[in-house]
């Protein structure tokens, strides 16, 4: 992580610039599309429902009915679960390397239409007909990428390693960044099992952050946003009933008033909008920014 580049990875995109550098037409665009249509978050089932949040920040998909949330929701806690020995169900997606999309390059992303307006452009490159899951999947995407940031707030995607440190550097000022991601060190398909905290966890004390999100679309796209006021980080080593070993970066957010109240967060944990802080672990293909030493 920052998405293993691995020697493959490598000489694919020799060859896809090489290409792009011949294409620079229609053609081009399909051959990347088409590279990449793998999605950089899984696409959900028609039949759960969308909770879209312009208010937060993170899209998160549920069920109508508590008990039957997705089980990925499994990652919220309350502040004061932060203690050595807790106890507690939590989902971690592994995705496999050899087939997770890759942040493209700069002049790649540039290349491409990435708007509301252009929908049936894209979807007319990958041969992906309207009203599909995929596609209502990249619109719902689209839509959050284009919403305007709310007060306190900085909010932007990006597609590239490039356009993602620039943009951060707007919120956070010419410093030297660090990348904070959840470290999965065994590889398990229970996704979702009890772990335990085995050490009291691990406070990094900054005083700006900026938390980037894979979202669903045909490459990877990270949405990132920055807000103003008390957010804590923290490192958590964590241990699974399976013998998964995690290293993970969970965020708390200390003031949650200006959040919808219908954000799943609020029915997991039972509480309302500004009544208590919000925690939520970070999967491992997400990443919070933070000023380097």
């Amino acid at each position: 992580m920052l998405h293993n580049f691995y020697t493959f990875a490598y000489f694919y995109f020799y060859i896809l610039i090489t290409t792009l550098k011949q294409q620079k037409s229609l053609g081009s665009h399909k051959y990347i599309l088409k590279s990449y249509f793998c999605g950089g978050r899984k696409i959900v089932d028609k039949n759960q429902k969308i909770v879209h949040n312009k208010e937060n920040h993170i899209n998160r998909y549920g069920k109508n009915d508590l008990d039957d949330l997705d089980p990925a929701l499994n990652v919220f806690f309350h502040v004061n679960d932060l203690y050595s020995g807790k106890k507690m169900p939590i989902y971690f997606a592994v995705n496999d390397p050899s087939t997770t999309p890759r942040l493209l390059k700069r002049e790649q992303s540039d290349s491409i239409p990435f708007s509301s307006s252009k929908l049936s452009y894209i979807l007319e490159l990958i041969s992906l007909a309207n009203g599909s899951p995929q596609a209502l999947a990249m619109q719902q995407t689209l839509k959050q990428c284009e919403l305007e940031a709310t007060p306190g707030e900085t909010r932007f995607c990006a597609s590239s390693l490039e356009s993602m440190l620039d943009l951060t550097r707007g919120i956070m000022g010419m410093v030297k960044l660090k990348a904070l991601t959840t470290n999965i060190h065994n590889l398990s398909h229970t996704l979702l099992q009890e772990y335990t905290f085995l050490n009291k966890p691990l406070e990094i004390n900054v005083s700006n952050m900026v938390a980037c999100h894979t979202m669903a679309y045909p490459y990877v796209v990270y949405y990132c946003h920055g807000q103003k006021g008390y957010n804590r980080v923290f490192e958590i080593s964590l241990g699974g009933e399976n013998g998964n070993i995690i290293d993970a970066i969970a965020v708390c957010h200390m003031d949650t008033s200006n959040w919808d109240s219908d954000h799943v967060a609020f029915r997991v944990l039972g509480v309302q909008p500004g009544s208590s802080p919000v925690c939520h672990f970070l999967p491992a293909d997400n990443i919070v920014w933070i000023p380097s030493p």
